[in-house]
């Protein structure tokens, strides 16, 4: 798995696909940790830069370690991610829109088990509820791709 991570990270790096070398190298850190490893990508300077400036790449990375961290039942991780998702995704340009249609999904799953976990209902029960709206939008224009996730 490493040397192909590698292989396409290199890849997108020589033609300046800055913005998907960001995203593959998280989703890299999301199977390492998968299986068990700790070790951190090693952005590429301009991957930093986009990582600080741009609110659609950090709400993709924030969902991603928000989704680990609920994969992990880590309570404290998945709170502090979830809020600084939240914090991106509002001033978030669609660079792909059918990640935002997941992101929802599971973003809806994190904030329902926050509510049973915290004690504070209103708070992350309205946040969910506010996902399912948007699943909701998303089954009407495309059934069967997102109904069963909205049903979910």
């Amino acid at each position: 798995a490493r040397e192909k991570f590698a292989e396409v990270i290199q890849f997108m790096d020589e033609r300046k696909q800055i913005i998907f070398m960001v995203q593959m190298q998280y989703c890299q850190h999301t199977v390492f940790k998968f299986i068990g490893s700790d070790e951190e990508p090693k952005y590429v300077s301009e991957g930093q830069d986009i990582l600080a400036t741009n609110n659609s790449v950090r709400a993709s990375y924030y969902f991603q370690k928000a989704y680990v961290s609920f994969t992990f039942r880590s309570y404290d991780e998945s709170k502090e991610s979830i809020g600084q998702y939240l914090a991106c995704v509002r001033n978030t340009w669609a660079n792909l829109l059918i990640t935002h249609a997941f992101h929802a999904f599971y973003i809806g799953l994190v904030f329902f088990w926050l509510a049973r976990k915290s004690g504070d209902l209103q708070q992350w029960d309205e946040k969910g509820k506010l996902s399912k709206l948007a699943l909701k939008q998303w089954a009407e224009s495309s059934s069967w791709t997102f109904e069963n996730k909205w049903y979910l």
